[in-house]
């Protein structure tokens, strides 16, 4: 167990502070534009500028420090543009703190039954009414500029399971020339100086305003020499963090849980780390370990909105008929307001009913549940208890 309580890393957009270590397990510090993410980090998912069913002030006020955003979607939808002329996502929103933005290449390639990859980018068409775009790592940037967030994610091509060697190589490197021209086109931005520098935060000694801050991607499905090829190549690149993609796409989970722990080690240990799209809490705390530090996944909230519900106890069904006549908080340890004030029978009444007020609850609760689950393995961690 190691403590520290220095800047680690200063890059354009974003400052790593590493607080203390538990073996691999990792207690940090995200310095953003819009404020402090503490790590290890649960990160909402609010893919049209909304957490579903949630207001960015109940975010704020369960313990939300970050949530996502899709640049797809908002490209298709409102359009970047609008967003742009409204002042940026924080304001069209009404968010304050840090938003990161995913670059909308796993939908293109998830979501467009159509679509043609070269070398230049990806045409498809829009899933909402057929049109056809064409994107490509510059244009990915632009709308990203536009919306403003506070992290960027590099256009990449996710890796399908199963791929064989040979496609996930040519994906490999399609990724690793996209990240690239996705550094280049940040460098030629006109930056705008920001109100906040990171001298107005505690305990940071810079005076440099905050630029939005670009992580890069890495690939290379399940195959170990690929993913060293693709974190050798993207961390010789001047990102300010790294996530790993490609995974959790159907690969069994010993071969996941094996990707991740390979490559953590690969990536630099002063930047943040980010696992995308995973949010199985036994997932979470495999990855924990390895010393990832960010997370999201609409786990929590897709499954509320199904009456699949978390708790200290195990998973629930609210629909179960056990429920129907249960007077009881959904889970007595659970100081959430749905936990404070409503009962398991009341709960599965809404739910039955098909009332949007059961969404409203569930989803309160379940995002509640994992920002606290997140919360203690920070205490653990800065306890030397995390292994416990």
């Amino acid at each position: 167990m190691s403590e520290g309580a220095q800047v680690t890393s200063q890059g354009s957009g974003t400052i790593y502070r590493s607080i203390k270590t538990d073996n691999n397990a990792r207690l940090g510090q995200i310095y953003t534009q819009h404020g402090i993410i503490n790590t290890p980090a649960f990160i909402p998912v609010g893919t049209n500028a909304t957490v579903k069913t949630m207001t960015p002030e109940e975010l704020g006020v369960i313990g939300a420090e970050i949530i996502l955003s899709n640049s797809y979607h908002l490209y298709l939808r409102p359009g970047h543009k609008v967003i742009k002329e409204i002042g940026g996502l924080h304001k069209f929103m009404n968010w304050s703190g840090p938003i990161l933005t995913d670059s909308g290449g796993f939908q293109v390639f998830s979501l467009s039954p159509l679509r043609k990859i070269t070398g230049d980018g990806v045409t498809f068409r829009s899933h909402l009414d057929g049109s056809e775009h064409f994107i490509t790592p510059e244009i990915v940037m632009e709308i990203q500029g536009a919306l403003g967030s506070d992290i960027a994610m590099a256009f990449d091509e996710c890796t399908p399971y199963p791929a064989s060697r040979e496609y996930t190589l040519k994906s490999l490197e399609l990724t690793t020339r996209w990240a690239r021209r996705c550094i280049e086109a940040m460098k030629l931005r006109k930056w705008e100086d920001k109100n906040l520098s990171t001298s107005q935060l505690p305990n940071v000694p810079t005076s440099k305003p905050f630029k939005q801050a670009l992580f890069g991607i890495v690939q290379g499905g399940t195959y170990s020499d690929l993913r060293k090829q693709s974190a050798d190549e993207l961390t010789a690149m001047d990102f300010d963090g790294f996530a790993l993609g490609g995974l959790s796409v159907g690969e069994p989970k010993e071969l996941m849980y094996e990707m991740i722990k390979f490559t953590t080690p690969l990536l630099p240990a002063d930047k943040p780390r980010y696992l995308m799209g995973i949010g199985d809490l036994l997932d979470v705390l495999e990855a924990v370990s390895a010393g990832i530090d960010m997370f999201d996944c609409v786990m929590p909230t897709r499954n509320a909105r199904n009456g699949t519900l978390f708790t200290s106890r195990g998973r629930i069904s609210i629909k179960r008929e056990e429920f129907k006549t249960d007077s009881s908080p959904l889970d007595p340890e659970c100081q959430c307001h749905t936990c404070k004030n409503y009962s398991k029978a009341y709960l599965r009444h809404l739910f039955m009913s098909r009332e949007i007020l059961s969404m409203r609850l569930n989803t309160m609760h379940n995002l509640h549940f994992y920002l606290e689950f997140f919360r203690k393995m920070r205490d653990s961690i800065n306890t030397g208890e995390f292994d416990n």
